[in-house]
């Protein structure tokens, strides 16, 4: 459904009040952190001082703006009032469906392959975010072969391929998006308007025209190749940080809004947004799967459910995740009408499978543990394609 004014009015308010606790260094919290991310994404967290430290010097590293004297207190928040929680278990759901889970390291320690790709020649790419690098995996041999990047600390994030095979990428630190000619090795960048520093996740439509969203400038783009022109768009809620996107059948693009509780569409003529609230105002979807009835299928990451949108009614139905409340679904994608995902906060991760057919549930372990698998994707031929960023691994899932 549409977002009447006085929905939006009451969604916006919400969202502009921080759900972060009272304390020394809240504020620096709010700036930093906000700068990326939903702070409802920060107050759902909890880490050791120690985990703090690492995903902070992470976060300076891609640009939060934090100055050096600030960095102690604003640990010493984050561990004092979000603290390490225990991790819900991994709930096991048995079912009919089987599956085999391979698993291939990256080359570099410490890359975290942040998205998968399952290219056009049977091969997975992977995008190492804090190695500066794009990696290769032939899964018939092995071979996992590393691209460096030609801008230091580009934050490679989102992959795609073109019709030709070639592999573009979003450069989240460095604002341009990048292909790598699988030919001559070559690396072109685009750069992108300031405005849109930190692109996210990239998407071709049936034209070869590429559409991006950019998270904390909350704004939606598309660039034209064949000219190397760039358009960008503001989304209409502010701080709604555009993420997930997907193409119909249409070819409308469709995306996420994880600051808020809305999926969107965009024109891709004039560029207009069309925004569809989501009935619950914590809901805080993620990533985003379409099926081939047009159905929009989102991961609700805050409040652990996986939710369908019907874009033609503006009808949501949600069903609770297998893990529960805290399993932080995240990583999505549909194959022949059965929806695929990830639990990011059980222990350890699982591969879920839900079937709309009998509105069936089914789960898997991720042998490495998984580690946060932010994004999945589908093979040519059926399969299924996750990077494990935390364990340094990407995984094929053969479906039997």
């Amino acid at each position: 459904m549409l977002a009447s004014m006085g929905l939006f009015l009451m969604t916006f308010s919400a969202l502009a009040q921080p759900p972060l606790p009272a304390g020394e260094g809240k504020a620096i919290a709010e700036t930093a952190c906000a700068q990326c991310h939903s702070l409802l994404l920060v107050a759902i967290s909890g880490h050791s001082r120690e985990d703090w430290g690492k995903t902070v010097e992470r976060m300076v590293s891609v640009g939060a703006k934090v100055s050096s004297n600030d960095v102690p207190v604003l640990l010493d928040y984050l561990a004092k009032s979000l603290p390490e929680r225990p991790q819900p278990p991994a709930a096991i759901v048995a079912g009919n469906a089987k599956v085999t889970i391979r698993e291939w390291p990256v080359l570099t320690a410490g890359a975290f392959p942040h998205d998968p790709l399952a290219a056009p020649d049977g091969s997975i790419w992977y995008t190492g975010y804090f190695a500066n690098l794009l990696g290769r995996i032939d899964p018939k041999s092995g071979e996992v072969k590393e691209y460096r990047l030609k801008t230091p600390d580009s934050g490679p994030h989102g992959l795609v391929a073109d019709k030709s095979g070639n592999i573009w990428f979003t450069a989240n630190s460095k604002g341009y998006i990048g292909k790598l000619d699988i030919k001559t090795e070559e690396i072109t960048e685009y750069k992108l308007p300031v405005e849109a520093r930190d692109p996210h996740t990239p998407i071709f439509d049936s034209r070869g025209i590429l559409w991006f969203t950019v998270q904390s400038a909350n704004l939606v783009g598309r660039l034209d190749p064949k000219t190397g022109d760039v358009k960008v768009v503001s989304s209409p809620t502010p701080k709604s940080n555009p993420y997930g996107i997907q193409m119909n059948s249409k070819g409308i693009p469709f995306f996420v809004e994880f600051g808020s509780n809305k999926v969107a569409s965009i024109d891709p003529q004039t560029m207009q947004i069309r925004e569809y609230v989501l009935p619950n105002a914590e809901a805080r979807p993620r990533r985003l799967a379409i099926t081939q009835d047009d159905s929009i299928w989102y991961s609700d990451y805050s409040r652990g459910y996986l939710g369908r949108l019907d874009p033609g009614t503006g009808k949501v139905t949600e069903w609770p995740s297998p893990g529960g409340p805290q399993s932080q679904p995240y990583g999505i994608t549909a194959i022949d009408g059965v929806i695929w995902y990830s639990e990011s906060n059980v222990k350890p991760n699982t591969l879920v499978r839900f079937d709309p057919k009998g509105a069936k549930f089914q789960t898997w372990v991720i042998p490495s543990s998984g580690g946060v698998v932010r994004n999945m994707m589908p093979t040519r031929d059926g399969n299924l394609v996750m990077a494990c960023s935390g364990v340094g691994k990407v995984a094929l899932v053969e479906l039997r």
